[in-house]
């Protein structure tokens, strides 16, 4: 009996479910596979890529690959700090309200309850070993317009730093720039907190890496850097304004010795990657743990903040 052609494309469909399902069938002929971190097409039987050297069972770098494409190609430690930034902004609020206060303010008022729970004071990191404060610090915020105004700065230059150095180095970067600027924070003797220390790192790093560089367009950044820095320290040098200064120096000294030892330049060789994967996973897993660490502590008594 004849079948007609719709009818003979069903059932050649069914065969080949069937032969993918039960085993057999030249479906199941071993293929060329894709490399998941460098997207390079590698051989049958191998188990490392030619190209970026990644594991192809496992590796950091495809990892690294699959975060980004689900937080965008562009750009994704600075998304993805923008949004834990906010995240915390919220939590702060919240536990502020449960706790009695009023909330946090506007400008740079309030924000008891965020002092206390992870900004960097040194009595508590010294003596109650809370170390995990000197990350913290960098994502808590005070008010909306602190908030504001230090998220608009990450996504003016977190983009180009992540660009010309890569995600991994990025947020290693980052939040070393923050702990270099809450160590000296501390150790002057302020409670402080916020996003603008590990910012200043960003802008240090990105003036090495224009005094590296030749051209108008270098000479160009160099100068605006330079006069983002000079005005920020003047402000924060007025009476009556809450800025820490020392904060902002660390986190600008450690940003611009990092970007004077690495590389101005995303990691190109198999090594170099793998370094840079490494770099940027551990510090991840730092952040997360310290987060833990903040919410196990937050109910301990310790006085004030203050």
């Amino acid at each position: 009996m004849a079948v007609s052609y719709q009818w003979q494309r069903r059932i050649d469909r069914m065969k080949n479910l069937a032969q993918g399902f039960f085993g057999g069938g030249e479906n199941h002929q071993p293929r060329p596979k894709l490399c998941p971190a460098c997207g390079s097409l590698v051989g049958i039987h191998a188990t490392r890529c030619h190209e970026c050297g990644a594991n192809l069972t496992f590796s950091l770098a495809a990892a690294s690959k699959s975060l980004s494409n689900y937080f965008g190609d562009e750009n994704p430690v600075t998304r993805v700090l923008l949004i834990a930034n906010i995240a915390m902004f919220a939590v702060s609020y919240l536990a502020g309200l449960a706790s009695g206060e009023s909330g946090i303010g506007v400008a740079f008022s309030g924000g008891g309850m965020a002092l206390r729970a992870g900004s960097s004071w040194l009595p508590a990191i010294v003596e109650l070993n809370q170390y995990y404060r000197l990350i913290t610090a960098s994502f808590l915020h005070l008010g909306l317009l602190h908030l504001g105004m230090n998220m608009m700065v990450l996504m003016d230059i977190g983009p180009q730093a992540e660009r010309e150095y890569g995600s991994p180095r990025f947020l290693f970067i980052y939040i070393f720039s923050g702990i270099g600027g809450f160590v000296l924070s501390a150790l002057r003797g302020n409670s402080a907190a916020g996003a603008s220390a590990a910012l200043m790192g960003i802008i240090g790093l990105l003036l090495a890496m224009n005094m590296k560089r030749g051209g108008a367009l270098a000479q160009a950044q160099k100068s605006r850097l330079i006069s983002w820095i000079v005005m920020i320290f003047v402000i924060g040098a007025l009476p009556n304004v809450r800025i820490d200064n020392w904060g902002h120096f660390g986190g600008l000294a450690t940003g611009f010795l990092l970007g004077r030892i690495m590389s101005d330049r995303i990691p190109l060789s198999a090594r170099e990657k793998q370094i840079a994967q490494i770099l940027g996973w551990l510090t991840g897993l730092m952040v997360i743990a310290s987060f833990i660490l903040m919410f196990l502590h937050f109910r301990q008594p310790f006085g004030s903040a203050r």
